[in-house]
């Protein structure tokens, strides 16, 4: 079960105007519970005016190896500030060295375990965050492995990470190859410009690489950017399996419009952490909402579909999930739902968190 452990600043470094990378000190006796495989990401939370405030940010350094001892010893995330973010506006003006967080121990399933072959990504804005870790981490442990990364910027003043994506290609010349495209600046020396949109896609990857032959495209950035890249891929004969999605801004992306019935009342039972119950599901509310109002320990971080921290597996009875940007489709057909989004349209419905 995830859990949430007080770490410590390490480092606070200015990436770009408007991000910055927070370093985490690991104390020895949590390393292992801190593990994780590169795209993993981390939960911060704080309470402001006795209101609480989680945000999910990916952990951008390269994973420990699996038999490494005594690692991680340190944890790096990128920050960006989000117009009006409790969290973020936070991070960047007020967090120091030497304050303590709570932070939750690695969670997600946007991940690569580093196998021999031909990997892809196409990344816009924060999106890089854990692809850099994803990429660093398959070329320092995997030597017959390649990577290709397609990254979408505003201008190269605002890129996350510029000098770490740089010397990877320092590094790995021979198999690391790098495209920027930069949305907001004329054209420079290696340079495009212009929107990374479905038609510019469609036309560069085939230059790039044998687009069907790639045994695996992370795809991760602004909702937008995700959507019309998947569209591309499979205009362009890849299979959905080898395609891995993860979003980072929601805000234009739909919600259903289903209409299922709701019965006038239900129950949720819950698995959690080894013990069970069954609880009223209020009008409205989500099954998530539900449980939090009961055990405090339920596991969440974004409540917006995306990180997939709440994910459990249906037990029973049937739900309505207003936003899935998390699960897999072999996820969700092999029985699994985010509570965060869930709603019951039978009047029972059991969910399992520990499976």
């Amino acid at each position: 079960m995830a859990r949430f452990h007080q770490l410590r600043v390490a480092a606070v470094e200015q990436l770009t105007d408007d991000s910055v990378a927070l370093t985490f000190a690991v104390p020895p006796d949590l390393r292992e519970d801190y593990r994780y495989t590169p795209g993993q990401h981390l939960a911060l939370r704080r309470v402001v005016d006795g209101v609480e405030i989680r945000r999910t940010y990916s952990i951008c350094s390269a994973a420990p190896a699996p038999r490494a001892t005594g690692e991680p010893s340190t944890l790096r995330v990128g920050v960006r500030v989000v117009d009006g973010g409790a969290f973020s506006t936070y991070a960047h003006k007020e967090i120091a060295v030497g304050d303590e967080l709570e932070v939750m121990t690695p969670a997600g399933r946007f991940t690569l375990d580093p196998a021999p072959g031909r990997y892809a990504a196409v990344v816009g804005g924060s999106g890089i965050t854990p692809v850099l870790s994803i990429v660093t981490t398959l070329l320092e442990r995997e030597p017959h492995a390649t990577f290709c990364l397609i990254r979408s910027d505003r201008t190269a003043a605002s890129t996350m990470f510029l000098e770490e994506v740089a010397d990877l290609k320092d590094r790995w010349p021979d198999r690391f190859q790098l495209v920027m495209v930069l949305s907001r600046e004329e054209q420079q020396a290696g340079l495009t410009s212009g929107r990374l949109d479905e038609e510019r896609l469609a036309s560069l990857l085939p230059a790039l690489l044998t687009v069907p032959e790639v045994d695996g495209w992370f795809l991760c950035g602004p909702y937008g950017l995700v959507q019309g890249a998947e569209r591309t891929l499979r205009s362009l004969g890849v299979d959905r399996r080898r395609i891995h999605e993860e979003i980072f801004h929601v805000d234009d992306a739909p919600t259903t419009t289903a209409t299922v019935p709701v019965p006038e009342h239900s129950t949720v039972t819950v698995t959690l952490d080894g013990r069970s119950g069954t609880w009223p599901v209020q009008a409205g509310e989500t099954l998530l909402d539900t449980v939090l109002r009961n055990r405090a320990d339920a596991p969440f971080a974004c409540k917006g579909g995306v990180c997939g921290t709440c994910r459990a597996f249906k037990v029973s009875g049937d739900v309505r999930m207003d936003r899935n940007f998390a699960l897999e489709p072999e996820e969700t057909e092999a029985g699994y739902v985010l509570a965060c989004q869930s709603h019951p349209t039978t009047d029972k419905v059991e969910l399992d968190f520990d499976r």
